[in-house]
């Protein structure tokens, strides 16, 4: 590995830690009101679902709502899992399972 890349890799660490860790020493010694609470956790899933939407309305960097776009069958068949079920190992072998059949059905 090139030092050029190592250093590239420590250098995102800092920034990643010096950012982060303030604010989780700061939270840790002082009671947060319920109303912050209430929001933070409404974090991972917003962020889960800015990571996901996109990739699976815009496979191709295009919106596609068509029948060939099995990153978007495979989700709703994984919601419609994680729904019924509550089970996130299901859901996610259930959407994976989903995605490759797909894809294999249609030579995607």
């Amino acid at each position: 590995m090139p030092w050029s890349e190592v250093w590239l890799i420590l250098g995102m660490f800092a920034v990643t830690f010096g950012v982060r860790y303030p604010v989780l020493a700061l939270v840790g010694r002082f009671d947060l009101p319920r109303p912050v609470l209430r929001a933070l956790r409404y974090v991972p899933p917003s962020v889960l679902t800015a990571i996901i939407i996109p990739e699976v309305l815009l496979p191709d960097g295009e919106l596609k709502l068509q029948f060939s776009n099995a990153p978007l069958a495979a989700g709703l068949i994984a919601a419609l899992v994680a729904w019924r079920t509550k089970n996130l190992l299901l859901t996610i072998l259930v959407g994976m399972a989903a995605l490759f059949i797909w894809r294999w059905l249609f030579g995607l």
